[in-house]
């Protein structure tokens, strides 16, 4: 299988990037290293490419309030100008894919869906939209993406000539080079920082800007130690088609006073009985680092769930994971993890597991 690339591809490749597969996408894992890059993230400022994720737009009359009825989130919690995490499940709760929307009006929005999930999502909402007058268009191809993270990202921001400064989880549109762009005060590292979305023919000079104007290129693994030490969850890991927003104590991201969502009707009886599991963090009591899908047992020994995240916290400097859990297990409790058939003792808490500075 051919890998696809982004528009910085040629700027990894020439920064010595270690490059793997991410969700078909041929991506920067690391380039100096995860522990350094993770680092400069939550010290200084760093520079992630994420032009992999989709972009799709949402347009016509009454556009927010048809979607409203799709989402599992409250669009109405928003007004314009401003972003929101949300879920779209299927009829059973399962989560086709965590995302993004962004409300522009009240007739128009696009969203930011995960890479591998974008085509399951145009697909999703196209098929709900049908004689709805709302218009659905994928344009991931026309569009790049950079996540600035970091204490210094207005510093960053501000000497590129970027608009910053503006309150968490709103976007500003801007033109830079003559060309529009959006600057979202939204991330994936707990940090304070900006997404900001470019023509896929600018995104090049962008990068090229905001790195000579000091901010570190970091790759996917740090994205993914720092996510992880937020507690974020990643789909396919967290959630899934399988893993519901209950099961991921995710019940703050669902308007359940709304009258219709796909899956509404799963998740409230869902809710209502309690979930057969529920995600947890795990902070490790010995020297272990939990990788995902490792078994996880009682002191007794009795099966009680899966890792389904894990990693070492270049900011804790110990092994932390995510895991689902049975419902009877707390937080505080102690339980063991096989890992790579080692016996190891984590304890059980509630990310995040260091302090986040999103704001």
């Amino acid at each position: 299988m051919t890998l696809r690339q982004t528009p910085l591809h040629s700027r990894h490749t020439d920064l010595g990037a270690k490059m793997a597969d991410f969700g078909g996408w041929d991506m920067p894992i690391e380039y100096a290293g995860t522990v350094a890059e993770h680092t400069a993230v939550r010290q200084d400022v760093g520079v992630f490419d994420v032009s992999h994720m989709g972009y799709t737009e949402v347009t016509g009359p009454g556009a927010i309030a048809w979607l409203n009825t799709v989402v599992a989130n409250d669009l109405d919690r928003v007004g314009a100008g401003q972003a929101q995490y949300n879920l779209l499940c299927d009829e059973s709760g399962g989560v086709i894919d965590d995302l993004i929307v962004y409300r522009i009006d009240d007739d128009q929005a696009f969203i930011v869906p995960n890479a591998s999930n974008s085509d399951a999502v145009v697909a999703a909402l196209t098929a709900a939209a049908a004689g709805s007058g709302v218009t659905v268009t994928d344009k991931r191809e026309d569009y790049g993406i950079l996540a600035v993270q970091g204490p210094r990202s207005d510093a960053i921001l501000e000497a590129v000539g970027l608009p910053c400064g503006h309150d968490y989880m709103s976007f500003v549109r801007a033109m830079w080079r003559d060309a529009p762009v959006v600057v979202c005060r939204t991330g994936y590292t707990g940090e304070r920082g900006y997404e900001v979305l470019a023509p896929a023919a600018l995104v090049t000079d962008l990068w090229d800007a905001v790195v000579a104007a000091g901010a570190t290129p970091a790759g996917l693994g740090a994205r993914d130690t720092l996510r992880t030490e937020m507690g974020y969850p990643l789909h396919g890991h967290e959630l899934s088609l399988d893993i519901t927003p209950v099961q991921a104590s995710l019940v703050w991201a669902v308007g359940w006073d709304k009258p219709a969502f796909s899956g509404r009707e799963a998740l409230v009886a869902e809710r209502a009985a309690g979930p057969r599991r529920r995600l947890r963090g795990l902070l490790a009591a010995e020297r272990a680092i939990p990788r995902p899908q490792m078994p996880a047992l009682s002191v007794d020994g009795a099966a009680v769930g899966e890792t389904t995240s894990g990693t070492f916290s270049p900011t804790l400097k110990q092994g932390i994971g995510l895991a689902l859990l049975d419902p009877s297990i707390s937080e505080g409790d102690e339980v063991v993890v096989d890992v790579r058939g080692r016996q190891a003792r984590f304890t059980v808490t509630k990310p995040p597991f260091v302090p986040p500075h999103v704001r």
